[in-house]
């Protein structure tokens, strides 16, 4: 068993806790498979020897809420489904998406997302979701909007451009006629190809807003390839959204996502393509 990650995060007690863990639920657990900001995801054996993972994280809410929003969208059959979960202790059990391979890493046709989107976007809202669109951006915008102040950052996105992403983000929001329970977290790190049931959806942060929204990503990935708006056409006739309505909202996250590739090393080009998105 690797439990040196697990360590790092949990402390030394680790390996016999996750002993615990695998006798309680009849898991062979194995090596790390995946390590983020918020948890560790190990591979192991169901019980039934089906092939599986482990998330365990110290944000115990977090984790739960995760669990609570893949079950809700586990009728659409693109989630990986929840075979166990203690929120309590900060571990859920899921099933391995195979192949598995990431969406950034593969070919990716519009028609592929679009399945995608069509399918998780037909899972019915529960009664009263305590989460929305507006609720997730607005903690977003002043997360991120602090690192304008980090001097590498501000000198390729102004107050200025980020305060016009604001205001285009609240005018999107404010003109909503067509809302959904969205991934609300769709990039291509969180999209795995599952094989013939298509592309199948990790860690969401579910949310009711604009079908648009889980789109922009694909879109803004266009940046310093075949270009945003080539992208944005493609992709909004392949999932049947507004296209004017989605670029709006490329221009939306383009900051942020600029933010992301100054601060992890992203191509210049698409950088250069992104800024001009935040233009007036």
């Amino acid at each position: 068993m690797d439990v040196e990650e697990v360590s790092r995060r949990f402390g030394v007690g680790a390996g016999v806790w996750l002993a615990g863990l695998g006798a309680r639920w009849g898991l062979e657990v194995g090596e790390v498979f995946a390590s983020g900001g918020s948890s560790v995801v190990l591979r192991c054996r169901w019980g039934d020897g089906r092939r599986a993972v482990l998330k365990v994280s110290p944000d115990r809410a977090l984790l739960g809420r995760q669990a609570e929003m893949l079950r809700v969208f586990g009728a659409s059959g693109r989630v990986p489904a929840v075979l166990a979960v203690d929120a309590e202790v900060g571990a859920m059990v899921l099933e391995e998406v195979v192949p598995g391979a990431e969406a950034v890493d593969t070919p990716l046709l519009p028609g592929l997302w679009g399945d995608l989107l069509a399918a998780l976007h037909a899972v019915k809202p529960p009664t009263r979701w305590p989460w929305d669109l507006r609720g997730r951006l607005d903690e977003a915008f002043v997360r991120i909007g602090k690192r304008l102040a980090e001097p590498e950052i501000g000198a390729r996105v102004g107050l200025a451009a980020w305060e016009r992403a604001a205001r285009r983000c609240g005018e999107l929001l404010d003109t909503q006629t067509r809302t959904v329970l969205l991934h609300g977290d769709l990039h291509l790190g969180n999209a795995l190809d599952g094989g013939t049931r298509g592309l199948v959806a990790i860690d969401p942060k579910a949310c009711v807003g604009d079908p648009c929204f889980d789109a922009v990503d694909y879109v803004v990935d266009g940046a310093g390839h075949d270009g945003v708006a080539a992208r944005c056409e493609r992709v909004a006739s392949a999932c049947g959204l507004d296209g004017d309505r989605l670029y709006a909202w490329s221009r939306v996250v383009a900051p942020m996502l600029v933010i992301s590739y100054l601060t992890h090393g992203g191509p210049e080009r698409a950088i250069d393509e992104l800024i001009g998105l935040t233009a007036c």
